[in-house]
């Protein structure tokens, strides 16, 4: 049996930029993690620091991913600090392109909820094309607009990830792999978790292993009906830099190679690729920068998203058993900075971060509510 102050279940992006938070509070942590049969969401995502459209009708989440970006600066220079990774955020805004006028207007009435839910809080600009073109220029003359928020950005998320572990390990926090858990025995004080042959026990723990949660939760009074959707990205070679600013279809990564994605795929646990979504993903490629017609491609995967039934996280506190919380999203990046600065103090014994009770997972309890997915 080996004891901790704290006992993190799931070692991606979620689970470490947490388990970093609460030993820089002090806390005694462990991370258990499944190993490399895990899906491995983490290291399949499109790397956007994304707020823009995010929380349409759902104030609190527009909010809580505005809040995180805002913090993103604090933890990119907290983890360079430490581990002397550069996680190459930048935050020059984002636009995301529209190909016809309906889907402009779409947008700009979407955007402008948004920010009328905010109280204005929340910059955006509609272009027309000509205008779109002065700022990223090499636009195709199919993309009739676009919206850009100055709040978007982007990093790169295997340095990310590498730098997450390498600041948490710098920090006393234990990384075990190969011990994904099985089983969570709540006891007096505290809980005693069982992976293989081994155990370990924690007054406190948090669930942030993903779609694995949806098990592990059901074990300590909480309720995380999490579920897998598919995304696939493409990726093309290195190329001389041309694009300065992140969109939601194509972005040019800091060491120059070209990503292509935004597909959204409910196909249960299969992580493969399709050549008909790729090819999809690489015409409208294409369609928003003619120049990518001669890129070559380099690799391709897919990534499953851990996705609640609203697509919004689930952040809770048992109230049957106090010290097990649940945290689960499908934004890892954007929110990692929320992760490490505000929910991190929370889960160590601190207070509660304002605003996030919404988010609670027993919303999904009410079967006449139904739900759908929020882009």
């Amino acid at each position: 049996m080996t004891t901790s102050d704290l006992i993190v279940i799931g070692g991606g992006l979620v689970g470490t930029a947490i388990a970093y938070g609460a030993a820089r509070h002090g806390a005694r942590v462990t991370v258990l993690d499944e190993g490399d049969d895990a899906f491995r969401a983490s290291r399949g995502n499109f790397g956007l620091v994304w707020v823009q459209g995010k929380g349409f009708g759902m104030a609190p989440y527009a909010r809580w991913t505005l809040g995180s970006a805002r913090l993103w600066p604090q933890l990119r220079d907290a983890l360079r600090e430490e581990t002397d990774i550069d996680v190459q955020l930048r935050q020059p805004g984002g636009f995301h392109l529209c190909f016809s006028a309906q889907d402009l207007a779409e947008r700009q009435q979407r955007l402008q909820r948004i920010q009328d839910d905010l109280g204005g809080d929340y910059p955006f600009e509609m272009l027309d094309h000509r205008s779109l073109a002065q700022r990223l220029p090499g636009v195709g003359p199919e993309v009739v607009g676009a919206s850009y928020t100055p709040m978007d950005g982007h990093t790169n998320p295997l340095k990310l990830l590498r730098a997450l572990h390498t600041a948490c390990q710098r920090r006393g926090v234990r990384i075990l792999g190969r011990h994904g858990a099985q089983r969570i025995t709540p006891e007096a004080g505290g809980f005693t978790i069982h992976a293989g042959s081994t155990r370990f026990a924690a007054p406190r723990i948090v669930l942030a292993a993903g779609l694995g949660n949806r098990a592990l939760a059901e074990q300590v009074g909480l309720h995380a009906p999490v579920a897998p959707n598919r995304g696939q990205v493409l990726i093309g070679e290195r190329v001389a830099h041309f694009l300065d600013f992140p969109t939601t279809y194509v972005r040019q990564t800091d060491e120059g190679t070209i990503q292509l994605g935004d597909s959204m795929e409910d196909v249960g646990l299969d992580d493969g690729t399709t050549v008909d979504v790729l090819a999809s993903i690489a015409q409208r490629g294409v369609r928003s920068f003619p120049a990518l017609a001669g890129l070559k491609l380099v690799r391709a995967w897919g990534a499953l998203r851990v996705m609640s039934p609203d697509g919004y996280p689930i952040y809770q506190q048992s109230a049957s058993h106090p010290g097990a919380f649940v945290t689960t999203c499908h934004s890892g990046v954007t929110l990692a900075a929320a992760h490490a600065l505000l929910v991190a103090p929370w889960v160590a014994g601190g207070a509660q971060p304002p605003g996030i009770d919404v988010f609670a997972g027993d919303r999904f309890l009410n079967a006449n509510q139904p739900f759908h997915h929020a882009h």
